[in-house]
């Protein structure tokens, strides 16, 4: 039987058709993965997959459904082999304060961001564990260790996804599988675009952003050198996640982050810079 070599895995992506989740195939791509494309947007992630050529293939997923899960998994291994990679990317967010939001929308962050995320982490569990490998990337967010205004609800599943990610790491450690967990920070995709068009996602513009391409290197990295976890910036980001230990300090430092986040802010608006999100396939 031909083994398969380290550069060529069939890989699950979600969130696919757009961003982080588009930049991520396109870069497991050029590494000589095969890679299936899931998202929501049936036509867009088709037209991506489309775009990517016979070693992509696409899939529309609503990852808060476990039918739908199990579906994929099929479609990936019809069409390249059983996944060794499962890489959890699709969320969502609705902006806004805490009590500005219905509760429909705080539902819906929580469907998509954590139960869809654990949805897909239980499959692909049962269905590695059986195979005697696998690799289950999870893309969190620097909000899992930060408590920020305009980010209640979204903050709070990135949180609760960090800790179930880590407990299930933990469960399986005498098992064939892997886990890692990424936690990019602000990021030009359309998630951004909506945040700049509202006040109370200041804080997302306190540092600079970061390309989808940038962050996309650094999972398909994470596949050969398979680390636990990995924050961006490096140092900047394991200052963040001490701060974030502290409610005090904190709170302390918020009014100086949203005043910086705010001043960048508005001179993007007043830039005419009114999209920031990068569109696949062009240089970053």
């Amino acid at each position: 039987m031909k083994k398969q070599v380290e550069s060529d895995r069939v890989i699950l992506v979600t969130g696919a058709a757009t961003g982080i989740g588009a930049a991520i195939a396109e870069a497991a791509i050029g590494r000589g993965h095969r890679v299936l494309l899931t998202d929501i947007d049936a036509d867009a992630v088709r037209a991506e997959a489309g775009r990517l050529g016979d070693r992509a293939a696409a899939f529309p997923l609503d990852i808060r459904d476990q039918e739908g899960w199990s579906k994929a998994f099929d479609a990936a291994e019809a069409a390249f082999g059983p996944v060794d990679i499962l890489i959890n990317n699709a969320g969502i967010i609705h902006t806004g304060h805490a009590r500005d939001l219905s509760l429909q929308q705080h539902r819906d962050i929580v469907e998509v961001n954590l139960l869809g995320t654990m949805t897909g982490t239980w499959t692909a569990v049962h269905r590695m564990t059986g195979r005697g490998h696998g690799h289950i990337i999870t893309i969190c967010s620097m909000t899992a260790f930060l408590a920020l205004p305009g980010y209640a609800t979204y903050g709070g599943t990135k949180h609760a996804v960090r800790a179930f990610h880590h407990a299930v790491a933990l469960e399986e450690r005498h098992g064939p599988l892997h886990f890692t967990i990424l936690h990019p920070p602000s990021t030009r995709t359309k998630m951004l675009d909506r945040e700049l068009a509202d006040p109370t996602s200041a804080t997302a513009f306190s540092e600079k952003a970061t390309s989808p391409q940038h962050v996309a290197r650094v999972v398909v990295d994470a596949i050969t050198t398979k680390p636990v976890e990995v924050v961006f910036p490096p140092v900047a980001g394991r200052v963040q996640r001490i701060a974030g230990v502290f409610p005090q300090l904190i709170r302390r430092l918020i009014p100086v982050i949203e005043a910086k986040g705010k001043r960048e802010r508005q001179r993007l608006i007043d830039a005419g810079k009114l999209r920031l999100s990068a569109v696949p396939g062009r240089p970053e």
